[in-house]
Parts: C-alpha cells; sequence; structure tokens
C-alpha cells in the first residue's frame, strides 16, 4: 500500500508518500508545495496544481489529511480551511480514500505523546524511517501524518480479518 500523507498549509503544504508492506513501512518521497500568486485564488490553484502532480507521480493507493485545529484568529483558520479543502479535493479527484485525523492522534502515534512538538515528531520519522532527508518540518509532518494512516489503516484491516473469521 503506498499512502500519501499531506500536513496542509496555505503558504506551504507539506507531503510525503510511504509504502507499506505488511507492518514494515519505506520512504518514497517528500517535499512541500510552496504557494505562488498575489490573491487567495491563485495562491489556492498553485497547491492544487502542485499537489495533483504529486499525486500523479507517485501514484498513491490512499491518503491522509491532518484536521485543522480552530485557533485565536478566525481569519487565518478559515483560510486553512480553505487550503485544507484542497488538501482534500486533490486525492478525491484521483479517487482515493482519504483519512483524516487530528493533531494529537498523529502525534500521539508516532511519538507516543499527543502535546509533541516537531522536532520531536521530525525525529521519530527519522526512527521510523531510516536515511530518510526530510524537505522540512511541513514534510515531516505529512510523513507523519502518512505513518499515522498506515497504522490505523493496519488496525482496522486486522480487525476486519478477525471478524469475518469469527463469522465463517
Amino acid at each position: 500500500m503506498r499512502v500519501l500523507g499531506i500536513d496542509p498549509g496555505l503558504r506551504n503544504m507539506g507531503w510525503g508518500v510511504i509504502d507499506v508492506v505488511g507492518s514494515r513501512i519505506s520512504h518514497v518521497a517528500n517535499g512541500i508545495c510552496h504557494s505562488t500568486g498575489t490573491d487567495l485564488g491563485a495562491r489556492l490553484l498553485s497547491l492544487h496544481e502542485q499537489l495533483t502532480d504529486v499525486v500523479a507521480r507517485y501514484q498513491p493507493d490512499t491518503a491522509a489529511v491532518e484536521q485543522t485545529f480552530v485557533n485565536k484568529d478566525g481569519v487565518g483558520t478559515l483560510k486553512l480551511g480553505q487550503a485544507r479543502g484542497i488538501a482534500m479535493l486533490v486525492p478525491a479527484q484521483a479517487g482515493l480514500q482519504i483519512g483524516e485525523y487530528a493533531p494529537n492522534a498523529v502525534k500521539k502515534t508516532v511519538v507516543g505523546v499527543g502535546h509533541a512538538d516537531k522536532q520531536q515528531i521530525a525525529h521519530m520519522v527519522k526512527v521510523q524511517l531510516p536515511g530518510v532527508k526530510l524537505n522540512g518540518a511541513d514534510a515531516a509532518d505529512a510523513l507523519a501524518i502518512a505513518i499515522c494512516h498506515s497504522f490505523h489503516a493496519q488496525s482496522a484491516n486486522t480487525l476486519n480479518k478477525a471478524l469475518a473469521k469469527a463469522q465463517a
């Protein structure tokens, strides 16, 4: 299974791709889509085009996106929500199932605690993907989201197999 993790952001949208075979995960690629343009529409379009290129290039089987947290800046939260819409739209256009995870769930899955900082996340991503060269904090977060999704997908698959076996 190839998993695309996306860390939404209006200026910088992190992405990371991992392959999952059984319980083994391996790094494929990671990067950051940097928005360009002078107005919101142009910036969203540039993110859409760049993320569409990532999906076409790496052909993921599934995707995962971090949920938006509401902060004190309502305007900033709305803009982040629009970037998150692009992060959801592009995989959906490719026909992918999309998992959504709260930031604390990603941190708890990858680091072991729900309030880890960016340095801790990057460190644990490097531990779980030996030799990975991170293209920035947003890319590290995206890989963490992909790792989280792979863990939850494996858990759900194990549960589904057990339920099927019990019903047989």
